[in-house]
Formats: structure tokens, C-alpha cells, sequence
């Protein structure tokens, strides 16, 4: 029997009692052959093993990239990029449609909203909605609220987003930021497509308040909304400063939305501070915050000539001191290419000497070209056409020059410069504003309209086109805010389109 059982080829059996030594002498061999050769470990079937996010190449489709990202980031559950629904128009039914639904129809209809109940459920699911271009192919806006974006997602984003060519707006509400995933969302706006212009944040208020940091100098933000943010007088400052300092302004911000915070005067006061040496920002809303009189008369202070500090005189002259420096020493290299190169035309791009004198404090705006075969446009159209063509005029000066340099006047020893005439909507509805913050509001738009009359040649909007003023702490019916109405109203592109509406919809005799 041991003769069989070791003989080659047999097949192993039980030890049988007493037989210790064998069995053990196997086993001894077993542990040999394992240590000289592991066995493989086989991946189990249906599934794979994770793979590096870093190694794929995102291909611009955003459902694609970010599934598979999130696949090989270890998500099992993740949110599913769908495209955001378009309101319907609304169904006017017809005079001559007077058939009702059957008993039939009734009944199908329940029996359809009985089954829809996955689907609602279904509708609650965090997504990533998407507005596509015409082509329906390309994602030029992203929209994303009401579940918590980690800082696992925003590396993911990080990879999928600046594959977007075509992305113009980030909308995030009620997303859950936190100080932290600010900076890094912030960090991932330059690697998206120079067409991004647009975020809003409203919904997600942060213990530091640092939406600041997305008005940068480097910032390429232009409209940019923070309502429900519970900003206070604090966040207020910051803004502020990030508007415009001695040494520093924000030059790419177009709109910024403040509504639904609770700012107060303090805060509305650093903002009016942020708009003396801010010359880009068009349209701005301090809406449903907590406003009085201090503050208002404060923004209403910028919008007509206003007294320089002393240190603001100080970096005037400072300045002033620096033009003339840099013309003389131009004007230098002028006349030495003029003595070098006697009897030629001066190179294409060199300015002469009567150049200099001529533009000696002021600045090149360059001209707009109409547009060939485009009638007028009228209603929101042209409204919101005046705000792009603006914005325009802002992002074409081609030479950047400080507010400083601006002409101003002298009086009594001290020294006033122009107010902000570039902001062109300014909306305080819904604070404590009284009769007393309206009589410095009344002032302003008075020296506006008379700043408009007298330099009625200028290209382009000058000062405030709308106002808003509403359910704030004062009568309707009170000679201020009646005389600020009659002001504005022919400022106000829309009341200027409306007779031409009408003219074009009356029947012709």
C-alpha cells in the first residue's frame, strides 16, 4: 500500500492512523511550493480593476467624461448630466375648441399620473443640467443645486470642464461650498474656456465670506451673482475693496448681484468707496438687504462730483508726476527718430510730436462701426443691447488710465473729481431707504442729467439709465421720488422704445 501511494501518478488518499509523519512531510512541500510560486489572483467576473482618472483624455462630452471620471475616481452613484428643461409656452386655447375631455381620456390620464410617480421621484435625483448651443451638441451653460458638490467632484471638474470650448456660465445654488471648495473652484476657473464669463453662488453662504477672492485683479469673472448669501456689512467690505482701492480695481466685472443679503450701511458705504475709482462695473444690486439713509446718501455721493481725501491727492500727483515723466522721455525718442531717418515717413505705429500735445490727458476710446442692414431695436432688446455695447466700450480701451487722471475741479482749496458716470444700473429696491436718502439720490441724478445735456456728443450711455427705488421707507406720492421719476424716464431705454412698440403695432390709416 505505501508502494501505491507513492508511486508517481497516483492520486493522493487519506493518511490513515499512524501516519503522521507523511502527512506533515506533504504539507511541508505545500508551504515550499507556495512561497516559490503565489498564485495568481483573478479578477472576479463582471468586474474591473480601478483605473487611473489621470490617464483619460477627455473628449468635450460632458455626460461621457464625467461617468467615466467619476467611475474610475471609485463613484459607484453618482449624479447624471441631462439636459435642462425649457419652460413651455403658455397654451392659449382657442374660441372655437369646445370639445371637452371624455370620460375615457379623464381615466387615462390618472392612470398616467399614477404611473409617473417613479419618474417624480426620479426628478428629485441630483443632476448636472446643461444648456446646449444650437447645434445641441456643445454645453454652454451648467447648472447645478440643491445636493452638496465635495472636493472629489471639483477634481473632476477640473479635468471634464476645461474640455467645454463653448461653456459661457457655471451656476452652483445650494451646493454646499465651504470656504475651502471656494478656493478650489476658484482654481479651476482658468483652465476652463476664455468664454466663461459668468458664475452665481447664490445659495451657499460661507463662514469667511471670501467671495472677494472672485474678483480678483487676475479675475476674468464679468457677471458674477451672490444673492441669499447672508452677506453682511464684513462680506460687504471685502467686495468693496475688491471693487477698487488706492492701488489696485477690478477691471473685468461687469454686473454683480447683491440681492438677498443683509448688508447694512457700514457695508453699503465700502461698496460706494469700491465704485470712486471703479470704471467697469455696469450694473449692480443691493436689493432686499438692510440699507438706511447713511448708506444711500453714501452711493448716491459717488454719482456726482465728489471730494478727494488726502491720500487720494497724494497718488494724483504722484501720478501726474509719472505721465509726464513718460511723455517727455517719448517725446525724446520722437525727435531723435526724427533726426535719424530726415526725408522718410515716420514708421507705421509712431506717434509725432503734435500727437503727444494733442492727447495730453485724455483718453482713446476706440469708435464703434454701425452695423450694416439692422433696423432698431426696441424694448428688452435694446435695453440689453446698451449694456453689451458698454461692456464693449469698456473691454476695447486700449490704454489703461487711473480715475486720478481725470479732469477735476477746485473749490474752496480742496479738490472734486467727476463722479462715476460708467455705472448704468443701480437697483436698491426693497431697504429702509426715507425722504432723506432720496434727496441725495435726487441730486445726483439732476447733475447726471445735466452732465448728459451739455456733452450730448459722447459715444455711448453716460450715467445712470435705471433706478430703482421701490418699497423702500417713503410715500410714493413724495416731490422727491416724483421728480426722480420724471428724470430717469427718458433715460430709461425701455420707456424711450415703448412709443416706437406702439407706432409700429397701431393699424395704419
Amino acid at each position: 500500500m505505501s508502494g501505491e501511494a507513492s508511486a508517481p501518478g497516483a492520486s493522493p488518499r487519506a493518511p490513515r492512523p499512524g501516519t503522521q509523519k507523511w502527512s506533515g512531510t506533504v504539507a511541508k512541500k505545500g508551504d515550499r511550493a507556495a512561497k516559490e510560486k503565489p498564485a495568481p489572483i483573478l479578477t472576479p467576473v463582471g468586474e474591473e480593476e480601478p483605473k487611473n482618472p489621470e490617464e483619460y483624455q477627455c473628449t468635450g462630452l460632458l455626460d461621457t467624461d464625467f461617468a467615466e471620471l467619476c467611475t474610475r475616481s471609485g463613484y459607484t452613484d453618482f449624479p447624471k448630466v441631462v439636459t435642462r428643461p425649457r419652460p413651455h409656452p403658455t397654451f392659449v386655447p382657442s374660441a372655437s375648441i369646445s370639445e371637452k375631455l371624455t370620460l375615457d381620456d379623464q381615466r387615462l390620464s390618472a392612470s398616467c399620473s399614477l404611473n409617473s410617480l417613479e419618474s417624480k421621484y426620479v426628478f428629485f435625483r441630483p443632476t448636472i443640467q446643461v444648456e446646449l448651443e444650437s447645434d445641441e451638441k456643445s454645453v454652454k451653460e451648467i447648472h447645478i443645486g440643491g445636493w452638496r458638490v465635495e472636493e472629489r467632484i471639483l477634481g473632476i471638474f477640473s479635468k471634464c470642464l476645461p474640455a467645454l470650448s463653448q461653456l459661457q456660465a457655471i451656476n452652483l445654488w445650494k451646493v454646499g461650498l465651504t470656504d475651502e471648495t471656494l478656493t478650489t473652484f476658484i482654481a479651476l476657473l482658468p483652465l476652463c474656456s476664455s468664454s466663461l464669463r459668468k458664475v452665481s453662488l447664490e445659495g451657499n453662504p460661507l463662514p469667511e465670506q471670501s467671495y472677494h477672492k472672485l474678483m480678483a485683479p487676475e479675475s476674468t469673472i464679468a457677471h458674477l451673482s451672490l444673492r441669499n448669501n447672508n452677506i453682511d456689512d464684513r462680506g460687504a467690505q471685502l467686495l468693496g475693496q475688491a471693487l477698487s482701492t488706492l492701488h489696485s480695481c477690478n477691471r473685468t466685472l461687469v454686473s454683480l448681484n447683491l440681492g438677498f443679503n443683509r448688508i447694512g450701511d457700514e457695508g453699503a458705504g465700502d461698496i460706494a468707496d469700491g465704485l470712486r475709482l471703479n470704471r467697469s462695473l455696469l450694473w449692480l444690486s443691493l436689493a432686499h438687504n438692510r440699507i438706511q439713509d447713511k448708506g444711500a446718501l453714501k452711493l448716491a455721493e459717488v454719482l456726482r462730483p465728489f471730494e478727494l481725501t488726502h491720500t487720494e491727492v497724494v497718488e494724483r500727483r504722484r501720478l501726474l508726476l509719472e505721465k509726464g515723466t513718460q511723455e517727455r522721455s517719448r517725446s525724446e525718442v520722437v525727435k531723435k527718430e526724427e533726426k535719424s531717418g530726415s526725408g522718410q515717413p515716420p514708421a507705421q505705429g509712431t506717434l509725432k510730436k503734435d500727437d503727444f500735445k494733442a492727447s495730453k490727458g485724455k483718453v482713446t476710446i476706440p469708435e464703434q462701426k454701425p452695423t450694416k442692414g439692422k433696423g432698431p431695436k426696441t424694448g428688452v432688446r435694446e435695453k440689453r443691447s446698451t449694456l453689451l455695447e458698454s461692456e464693449q466700450l469698456v473691454a476695447e480701451t486700449t490704454e489703461t488710465v487711473s480715475p486720478l487722471l481725470e479732469p477735476v475741479e477746485h473749490r474752496d482749496g480742496k479738490v472734486f473729481m467727476p463722479g462715476n458716470k460708467v455705472l448704468l444700473h443701480l437697483n436698491l429696491l426693497r431697504n429702509q431707504i426715507t425722504e432723506v436718502g432720496l434727496e441725495g439720490f435726487l441730486a445726483a441724478v439732476q447733475y447726471q442729467a445735466q452732465f448728459t445735456q451739455a456733452n450730448s456728443a459722447s459715444k455711448g450711455p453716460v450715467g445712470l439709465l435705471w433706478l430703482s427705488l421701490e418699497k423702500n421707507c417713503f410715500f410714493p406720492q413724495c416731490p422727491a421720488y416724483a421728480t426722480i421719476q420724471e428724470l430717469m424716464l427718458p433715460r430709461d431705454p425701455i420707456s424711450k422704445a415703448e412709443p416706437r412698440e406702439e407706432a409700429a403695432l397701431a393699424p395704419s390709416t
